[in-house]
C-alpha cells in the first residue's frame, strides 16, 4: 500500500478529487491510503498565520517554515517528501514510476508567492514541477502527480495493458484512439483498425506513435532514438 499524504491549505479541493474514479478505487482496494493535513493546525498564533512578507522585500507572501515542517513531522513516517514548485525538476513518467515504488509519499502544496526554502532544505524534499507555467497554488499540480503515481500501482487500473499503451510509458506518445461509430461527420476510422489483422494494427500504432513523437516532441524522439542506438 502507498500512503499518500498531502499538506494543503485547501484539503476540500484534494479530497473531492481523490474521492472519485481511479484514486478512489485504489483506496477502496487497499492499494493507496490518503491523509490530508492543513498546516494551519500547526500555526503558533491564534490567527493561525501560515504566511509572512518575504525577506529582502518584494511583492507577495511566503509560507512560513514552522507550520509546514510541523505538519510533515506530525505524520511520523512521511516517506518521500515532494514540494510542488515551478522551479522544480520536471515531473515525468519515469519519476511517477519511482514514486509509485515508495512506501509513503508526502506532497507539499504551496500557496501565495512561495514557500520558505528552509522547508525544502530541512525535509530534504524533492522540488517538482508539472510544467513551465505558474499556478495560484500547488493543489492542481499535486493532483496531477498523485493521479499519475496511483494509476501505476498494480491493480489500480484493473488492466495493465491500459497503462502500458499510454503516452510516455515506453518513451513515445501514444497513437490516436478511435471507437464507435465507424464514421463521424464524414471522418472515418482508419481502415486498418477495422481489419482484424492484429499484427498490422500493432505496426500502424507503432508507426503513428513514432510519427507523432517526432512531430510534437522532438526531445522525446531524440531520447528514444538514442536508446535504440545504445
Amino acid at each position: 500500500m502507498l500512503a499518500v499524504n498531502v499538506i494543503t491549505l485547501f484539503p476540500e479541493v484534494i479530497r473531492a478529487y481523490l474521492s472519485a474514479s481511479i484514486p478512489a478505487r485504489a483506496e477502496a482496494a487497499g492499494l493507496a491510503r490518503y491523509r490530508l493535513v492543513d498546516p494551519r493546525e500547526f500555526a503558533a498564533d491564534r490567527h493561525r498565520t501560515v504566511d509572512d512578507t518575504p525577506y529582502g522585500g518584494g511583492s507577495g507572501m511566503v509560507m512560513k517554515p514552522e507550520p509546514l515542517v510541523a505538519a510533515v513531522e506530525s505524520l511520523g513516517s512521511p516517506g518521500r517528501v515532494v514540494a510542488m514548485s515551478a522551479r522544480g525538476r520536471p515531473f515525468d513518467h519515469r519519476l511517477a514510476v519511482r514514486y509509485s515504488l515508495e512506501p509513503a509519499l508526502t506532497v507539499l502544496c504551496g500557496h501565495y508567492k512561495d514557500i520558505d526554502q528552509r522547508v525544502v532544505d530541512v525535509l530534504g524534499a524533492d522540488e517538482v514541477s508539472v510544467g513551465d507555467f505558474v499556478l495560484s497554488g500547488g493543489e492542481p499540480a499535486a493532483l496531477c502527480l498523485i493521479d499519475a503515481v496511483v494509476r501505476l500501482l498494480p491493480g489500480a487500473l484493473g488492466d495493465h495493458a491500459s497503462a502500458s499503451s499510454d503516452s510516455h510509458y515506453e518513451g513515445l506518445l501514444s497513437p490516436p484512439s478511435y471507437t464507435r461509430p465507424p464514421v463521424f461527420r464524414g471522418r472515418a476510422v482508419p481502415e486498418i483498425l477495422l481489419s482484424g489483422n492484429h499484427a498490422a494494427i500493432a505496426a500502424w500504432r507503432q508507426m503513428e506513435a513514432e510519427r507523432l513523437t517526432a512531430e510534437r516532441r522532438p526531445d522525446l524522439w531524440a531520447r528514444h532514438q538514442a536508446g535504440i542506438e545504445e
